[in-house]
């Protein structure tokens, strides 16, 4: 069984987010706990699961995300590492429908190079800074919001981009405060470099201290930043150690996530299901 480690969010190898992907030939997904024993073997912030589906469906391929540490809702980086590895084998073309946890994503490739998947927009609701937020991540907020049930963050604006690159957190401090993590993000000081805004992604909870670029959070980014800077697309840079790059187009419920990705390690899994 191919197994593969595949870079998302970048055009080089050894930057953006790295992402187990597996292509199962089964009809169904084997148990959870084979899944969950695989993702912990790779030991990326999340491995890819996906199984085809019968023909003239509302989907092609059924997907599933896995932490080392649990199964999550929705991710932007191991979909886009998925459709690459489709789209690189020759086993898929043009655009790709996932039935995920989190509704039906699409993966949209183009002649360039890049993919664009197609994302549930994340709900954004100002609520009071929690106690120990300050404390924990190492900075004060300027605002704080709520990000809905699929991505369960707290995304917390801070008051410079200089400030979002040198935070470093109590990840320990963290975990009791949002259902999945802390985003925090910031304006970029000067958008001529290629950015809009930056961020960094923090999720202790399940099990991954700073994600190097995370595509889900992108879908409460891209609204957030899109109302402050009156334009409906932006590119942010995820200034994690890895750092990556992630163009946003909002379309009210949607929100469009395009990037690139490189496939790295191309291997075989010994244990079955």
């Amino acid at each position: 069984m191919r197994i593969r480690i595949v870079d998302a969010f970048t055009d080089r190898p050894f930057a953006g987010n790295p992402a187990g992907v597996l292509l199962l030939d089964s009809d169904g997904f084997p148990d959870a706990s084979w899944l969950q024993h695989v993702a912990t073997e790779v030991n990326l912030s999340e491995t890819a699961f996906c199984h085809p589906l019968p023909t003239q469906g509302e989907a092609d391929w059924a997907l599933r995300w896995f932490t080392p540490a649990t199964e999550v809702d929705m991710c932007g980086h191991a979909t886009l590492a998925a459709a690459h590895v489709l789209h690189t084998t020759g086993t898929a073309s043009g655009t790709v429908r996932f039935a995920a946890r989190c509704g039906i994503l699409t993966a949209t490739a183009h002649p360039d190079g890049t993919i664009t998947l197609d994302f549930p927009t994340s709900p954004l609701t100002p609520v009071e800074t929690p106690e120990g937020l300050a404390e924990a991540l190492g900075a004060k907020a300027v605002s704080v919001h709520d990000t809905g049930v699929h991505i369960g963050d707290l995304l917390v604006e801070v008051a410079d981009e200089r400030t979002v690159r040198g935070l470093r957190p109590d990840f320990a401090g963290l975990v009791a405060l949002s259902e999945r993590g802390i985003i925090a993000t910031a304006a970029a000081e000067d958008p001529s470099a290629g950015y809009d805004f930056v961020s960094r992604g923090f999720f202790p909870r399940v099990g991954i201290d700073e994600d190097p670029v995370t595509g889900s959070a992108h879908t409460a980014l891209a609204p957030y930043w899109s109302d402050r800077l009156g334009r409906d697309e932006l590119t942010g840079l995820q200034a994690s150690a890895r750092s990556g790059l992630v163009h946003t187009a909002l379309r009210g419920d949607r929100t469009l996530l395009t990037g690139r990705a490189v496939t790295v390690i191309d291997g075989e899994l010994l244990t079955a299901p």
